[in-house]
C-alpha cells in the first residue's frame, strides 16, 4: 500500500522528484502516445500529434480551461457552463465552439480510467475524496450529480472538447508511485498512458499546452 499525504500541496516534492527523475533517467520525458507506438518528430523537431491536436482549435468561440488541480471537479464543470452559455446566448452548438482543457500537475487523474484509479489508489495518492473516503474510481469521468447535464470528461470529449494531459506530470507522479511500490517507473507510466480515457492527448507539458492554445486564439480561464 502506498500513500502521499496531501500530495497536491507538495510542490517542492514535485520539483525535487522532477529533478531527480531527469538526472537519473528513470523515465523518459518524451510523450508516450495513446497509440502506444514510438513516433518520430517531424523534420522541424515538432511533436506532430501535439501540433495536430492544436490545429483542431477552430471553433467560433475558443476557451482554454487551465487545470493544475482537481478543484472539486471544476475542470469538467466550467467547460460545460461555458458551452451552454455560448449555445443559449449566441445560437451555437457544442461542435461550433472549441473548449480546450489542459490537465496538468495534480489534475492528471481526471484523465484516467477507473481501473488505473483502482490499481494505483489514485484517490489516496492525490488526496481526492468521494464523500469522506478516498475515491476508488474516476468520479469526474461520468456526468456529475448536478443540475447541469453534460458535465464529466467523457461527455465533454463526446461533445468535441479537446483534452490534453501533461507528460511531465505523468512522468513525475508515476515515478513517485513506482518508487513507493518498488516497481519500474517506465512501466507504471506506460500503464497510466494506456489507461487514459479515449480521446485524451498527451501533451509535451501542461505549461506548453497552455501557451500554445492561447497562440491558437483561446481565451484563458483558470479552472484549478
Amino acid at each position: 500500500m502506498f500513500e502521499f499525504d496531501h500530495v497536491t500541496t507538495h510542490r517542492r516534492g514535485f520539483l525535487g522528484t522532477l529533478a531527480a527523475t531527469i538526472a537519473a533517467g528513470v523515465a523518459t520525458m518524451t510523450p508516450l502516445r495513446l497509440e502506444a507506438k514510438s513516433q518520430k518528430p517531424s523534420s522541424k523537431g515538432m511533436d506532430a500529434p501535439f501540433e495536430a491536436w492544436l490545429n483542431r482549435i477552430t471553433g467560433k468561440h475558443k476557451m482554454l480551461f487551465d487545470a493544475p488541480e482537481v478543484n472539486g471537479g471544476m475542470p469538467v464543470i466550467w467547460p460545460r457552463v461555458w458551452l451552454n452559455g455560448n449555445n443559449e446566448n449566441y445560437g451555437t452548438k457544442d461542435a461550433d465552439n472549441s473548449a480546450v482543457i489542459v490537465l496538468r500537475h495534480s489534475a492528471i487523474p481526471i484523465a484516467m480510467k477507473d481501473d488505473v484509479w483502482a490499481k494505483y489508489k489514485l484517490g489516496e495518492t492525490f488526496n481526492i475524496k468521494d464523500g469522506d473516503a478516498p475515491a476508488t474510481k474516476n468520479i469526474f469521468a461520468k456526468v456529475m450529480p448536478l443540475p447541469l447535464p453534460g458535465t464529466g470528461l467523457e461527455a465533454l470529449l463526446a461533445a468535441g472538447a479537446l483534452v490534453g494531459v501533461c507528460n511531465v506530470a505523468l512522468t513525475v507522479y508515476s515515478g513517485m508511485v513506482a518508487q513507493k511500490m518498488g516497481t519500474d517507473a517506465a512501466a507504471v507510466k506506460a500503464d497510466w498512458v494506456a489507461g487514459l480515457l479515449p480521446g485524451v492527448q498527451v501533451v509535451p507539458s501542461g505549461v506548453l499546452a497552455v501557451s500554445r492554445t492561447q497562440e491558437k486564439g483561446c481565451e484563458y480561464c483558470f479552472a484549478g
